[in-house]
Formats: C-alpha cells, structure tokens, sequence
C-alpha cells in the first residue's frame, strides 16, 4: 500500500442507492468543493467495522463538522444494497455510505487487497484520510501485517491531525423505562446541554437484574458520565450546576 497524499482521489462512478433507486454518484460530486473525511474497510457488517470504526465516526460527526469537515464519507467494497441495509442497521445517519462494488475507487487508490482466504474475494484494506476538493491532504493506512489491524485509520486520530484541542462530546448513558417523568427530566437536561446520551430502556434493552448490577440501584434513571457514575435526575441537576460552576 502507497500512502497518496498529495494526488487526486480516483474519479470512478459509484452505484448508490436512494429512495429505493440506483442512482449514480460521481467523485465530484463527493468531493468537488468540499473537506472530506474517508475511511475505507474491509466490509459491512464486519466486527470491528460495526462495533468500532463506523460508529465513532458518527458520534464524532458534529465535532468534525465544526473542524471545517463538510462531510464524512465512509467506503467499502461492497454493494449497494448491503451498504443500504448496514447504514439502517447503525443507524449511522451522520455518515455517508458509498458502495465501491467494484473495488475500482480502491483499486485507484491502491488499497485493493487479497481476502479470498476468508471468502471475501478482493477488498478494501483499512485506511482514513482527509481530502481537500479532490486533493488527498494527509492519509492513515493501518500497518501492513496479517490479520486486520485497526490502529491508525480510526476518528480519533483523524480529528487529533485536524485539531489536536478539538472538544470531544462526552460520553454519556442514561437507563431509562417508558412513561417515567424523572427519566424524562433527565433527558431534557442533557438535552438542554446539548449533551447527546445513549438510552438504555428497561424492559427493551436490558431488564431489573443489569439495573442493579450496574448501578446498585433499581429506580430510574441513573446517568453515567465518562464512566463515572452520577445517579438519578436530581443528582444529574448537581452534577450540571457544579459544572456550570467550573466553568464561569
């Protein structure tokens, strides 16, 4: 793999989907004017592509947008169809997924690589970089070893090369259960804050048992903040106003 910093990124057409339609996607029309982030991976659906790679770019989203990235593009050998389904199944709505079915913008790109000893046929090697109009600035290309490593082409290191003191979100989880009040106070806070939380709903996502053993506790919400642990709505009004506090 050649890093290809400083090229123009392959102009290919893609096959999208939209709508329920085959519509076809230009590089310009990616690229043309535009900050682009890229990440590329082996496939959809993958575990490391699920569980890490594509969702912490979207959670990062707002943060690169403020950075100067226009948009966040995601691409994988794989087709149009399965890209569609994958984007639904992560709800990944602040990511762009585009199909490269026949791995010809990854093979202009020179990451084109050998998986048939997994049944993959031929795929993307695990890279991110960042284009400007069309023009590649810098490139991150995961080490060339066995297996699929994933060290260097994550959103993490792409924002620390954008901006090393970009403000990050903060992690944040609320356990829930439908019609409670306090649970909804809770959410109106962080909300208010602007702090985007992932809800855990008892009943749907986890049951009495997980509240306990998580938390100590069987009343809702309880709220954790970067692994801390700050309790119900009340205790999350503290928390708030002592940060606030801290701030001024």
């Amino acid at each position: 793999m050649t890093n290809q910093a400083g090229t123009s990124v392959p102009q290919v057409m893609f096959k999208t989907r939209q709508n329920n339609e085959f519509v076809d996607v230009h590089s310009k029309d990616i690229f043309k004017g535009k900050t682009v982030v890229v990440f590329s991976l082996p496939g959809a659906f993958t575990p490391t592509c699920s569980s890490t790679h594509l969702p912490r770019y979207n959670e990062l989203a707002s943060t690169f947008r403020e950075n100067g990235v226009d948009e966040i593009v995601c691409i994988s050998v794989n087709d149009a169809f399965v890209m569609d389904a994958w984007k639904k199944d992560q709800e990944a709505e602040n990511v762009t997924l585009i199909p490269d079915g026949n791995g010809e913008f990854t093979a202009g790109m020179g990451m084109l690589v050998d998986k048939t000893d997994l049944g993959f046929g031929m795929r993307s090697w695990r890279y991110s970089m960042l284009v400007k109009d069309g023009i590649i600035e810098k490139m991150f290309i995961e080490p060339d070893v066995p297996g699929d490593p994933f060290e260097v082409s994550d959103a993490d290191t792409m924002l620390e090369y954008i901006n090393p003191n970009a403000h990050k979100p903060r992690a944040v989880s609320i356990i829930t259960k439908p019609a409670c009040p306090f649970c909804a106070k809770a959410k109106d806070m962080l909300d208010s804050q602007g702090m985007d939380y992932e809800e855990v709903v008892l009943g749907r996502d986890a049951g009495l048992r997980s509240l306990r053993a998580i938390s100590g506790s069987e009343t809702v919400p309880q709220v954790f903040i970067e692994g801390e642990y700050i309790g119900g709505s009340e205790q999350l009004q503290t928390w708030l106003e002592n940060l606030h506090t801290q701030a001024a």
